[in-house]
């Protein structure tokens, strides 16, 4: 078992992020796209007080991102088309047996299932351009995989989502078992623990089919963030409550049972698309800092900062 993925919540020399491209993603609307860049370029101040911050801009960006990002953020010129860089970048592992090894996992990166409106020639080559920045050992994997898909303790458990690893649009051959033996060659998890599925909002045209980094986060071993949406009105009500009784049925690697914390929704149910999937959970423990979104909603965003303050003691929040 020569590789192992560390905790999210362990030390580490540097973020890497994608600023964003023209394109789906980005917007149809000037005021979409003015949103999105302003957004990636707070996300990237607001780690940079914490943890040294890389980021990957496409040569038709690079006016705009030297505009507006400071001198702390640091640029690399790079083709950029999907800029979900959790999703599309490498997965760093560490070699237990060779002390300062650095291991960078490039799964295959299909736009989340292929789907039309998506392009991602550009970001399925972000893996290598960041492992080769690094020099980091590049471990290849033919597994359709997304970062945002796991979620680990660094201690052998991994949680995955049986509508993303078993996403006919990713990988229409595989199974449990040769997932997990995948899982356990390049990450080192021994135990995957398969929730049966996502938030609501996540199986639209747009979404990732279920992915767990908005649906749970392992803040220490044993200890699970689990979203908890309150409101019956919302479908997410019966699926928050399905996942914190499938987890409360779970143990780890360890074989510990899960402490289940809730980390409840937003207020807000809808928006002009829909149900919505605003979720805590999907935060970055990043150094001595933690960086989570907040909705406008300031007894919810209050709660969850406590909660999370609760979950990483010691670590400013931001």
């Amino acid at each position: 078992m020569p590789w192992q993925m560390p905790s999210e919540t362990a030390r580490h020399d540097r973020v890497w992020m994608a600023f964003p491209a023209e394109g789906e993603t980005l917007g149809d609307t000037d005021a979409l796209r003015e949103e999105g860049y302003a957004t990636w370029t707070a996300v990237a101040h607001a780690v940079s007080a914490f943890t040294p911050v890389t980021i990957l801009v496409d040569p038709s960006e690079l006016s705009r991102a030297r505009r507006m990002l400071s001198s702390d953020v640091t640029i690399l010129e790079a083709p950029v088309d999907e800029f979900w860089m959790r999703d599309s970048g490498p997965t760093f592992v560490v070699d237990p047996e060779r002390p300062g090894v650095l291991g960078a996992v490039d799964w295959v990166f299909n736009g989340w299932g292929a789907p039309a409106w998506a392009s991602w020639k550009h970001a399925a080559q972000h893996a290598r351009i960041i492992a080769a920045e690094v020099g980091a050992e590049l471990v290849s994997s033919a597994l359709v995989n997304e970062g945002g898909g796991i979620h680990v303790d660094g201690e052998g458990t991994v949680l995955l989502t049986e509508t993303v690893q078993l996403d006919p649009r990713r990988n229409p051959y595989l199974d449990r078992q040769r997932v997990e033996a995948e899982m356990l060659r390049t990450i080192g998890a021994t135990k995957a623990v398969w929730l049966p599925r996502g938030l609501t909002r996540d199986y639209d045209e747009f979404g990732t089919n279920g992915h767990v980094d908005i649906v749970a986060a392992i803040a220490s071993p044993g200890r699970v963030l689990l979203h908890a949406q309150q409101d019956p009105a919302h479908p997410d009500f019966e699926v928050s409550a399905a996942l914190r009784e499938h987890l409360a049925a779970q143990t780890d690697a360890a074989g510990r049972a899960f402490e289940i914390v809730d980390l409840p929704a937003p207020a807000t149910l809808r928006d002009e698309e829909g149900f919505v999937d605003w979720s805590y959970v999907n935060h970055l423990v990043t150094n001595d800092g933690v960086v989570a979104c907040g909705f406008g909603d300031e007894t919810a965003d209050a709660r969850a900062r406590e909660i999370l303050a609760d979950a990483y003691p010691g670590r400013r929040r931001w």
